[in-house]
């Protein structure tokens, strides 16, 4: 073997890991998305089109942050239940904020609690009755869609007010809106959280192996709720955000995010089965699903062929990145 192929060999191997990085890959079918919905229709890569892309995906961010909280829990956690949190804490904050400035903190107030007690529910029933997280948050989004008929029966209901909708939506600090740079702190908040705490440190204990981080002491089961409530949260926020984007809501405004926040956290690296990941490629994974989302929308495809195609690319991720239970033995 000659001397130039030793020095290619690592040259080529170092690129081909770096071409397997789901970050890697989001952000060049990014890059290839924007340059397709271009050519599509032309001014769609254009600097306000994507600004427009950027806040509707840092609301499926949002609801994705929980959800990649709960998946690298491990023990097959999905939270199933995010859209109706985001319908109802819309609904709450709407009716409490009433279109009044000075409701938003008590509306935040009472969406966060709104949200943490959902939570609370599907943790407890996941930890102490041992329903698994599929069937638990499933039936926990039964409970909260027949509770928001029951309550609005598809009425819309409520107002963001003024300085809700502004941050959202008009330029609040370098010309980008206020719920950029919210999305953009949670961002650095999941990988301190992640990174360089002790609970971060745990949930990935507790994804990996459950019954090896009991013995060595981690609380499983308060850890377990702690993350279906940190998913509560995350979706209730995400509620209010997209309060303030829409300015009104209905009763299934937040169903659009449960199938699109797994997806997102499954593109972003993240495997199904736990134990790993992170939130930076679960951000990525959501600008890409909105781009994606966008092109559809573009070419006349409908809610119900875009459901289909989303259905299909979480089957196709799952071929690459759903196998980390079996790697694991």
């Amino acid at each position: 073997m000659t001397s130039v192929d030793q020095a290619s060999r690592p040259a080529s191997s170092g690129l081909a890991t770096l071409v397997r990085q789901p970050l890697v890959v989001a952000l060049a079918l990014i890059a290839a998305l924007l340059f397709l919905g271009e050519t599509l229709s032309p001014g769609f890569a254009s600097g306000e089109q994507i600004l427009r892309l950027l806040i509707v995906a840092a609301l499926m961010g949002i609801v994705a942050a929980g959800q990649n909280l709960v998946i690298i829990g491990g023990r097959e956690g999905i939270d199933l239940s995010v859209g109706g949190v985001v319908s109802l804490s819309a609904i709450v904050a709407g009716n409490v904020m009433a279109g009044e400035n000075g409701g938003i903190l008590p509306a935040v107030a009472a969406c966060i609690a709104t949200g943490a007690l959902f939570g609370f529910f599907n943790g407890f029933g996941v930890t102490f009755l041992r329903i698994p997280p599929l069937v638990m948050t499933l039936g926990m989004l039964g409970v909260l869609q027949g509770l928001l008929v029951v309550i609005r029966q598809g009425i819309p209901s409520g107002r963001a007010a003024p300085a809700l909708s502004d941050f959202v939506t008009q330029s609040f600090l370098f010309s980008l809106p206020g719920i950029i740079w919210l999305w953009a702190a949670i961002g650095v908040f999941m990988a301190f959280l992640l990174r360089r705490t002790v609970f971060g440190y745990r949930i990935f204990a507790i994804g990996s192996n459950e019954h090896a981080a009991y013995m060595a002491g981690v609380p499983v089961k308060l850890m377990r709720i702690s993350l279906f409530v940190l998913s509560g949260v995350f979706a209730a926020i995400a509620g209010i955000c997209l309060l303030g984007y829409s300015g009104s809501s209905f009763a299934n405004v937040g169903e659009q995010y449960m199938l699109p926040s797994i997806i997102a956290v499954v593109f972003g690296g993240t495997p199904l089965s736990g134990g790993k990941g992170g939130y930076t490629g679960t951000m990525a994974g959501a600008v890409l699903l909105v781009i994606l989302q966008s092109i559809l929308t573009t070419i006349n495809i409908d809610d119900s062929g875009r459901q289909m195609v989303f259905g299909a690319t979480l089957l196709v991720l799952m071929l690459f990145y759903g196998r980390g239970r079996s790697m694991r033995g």
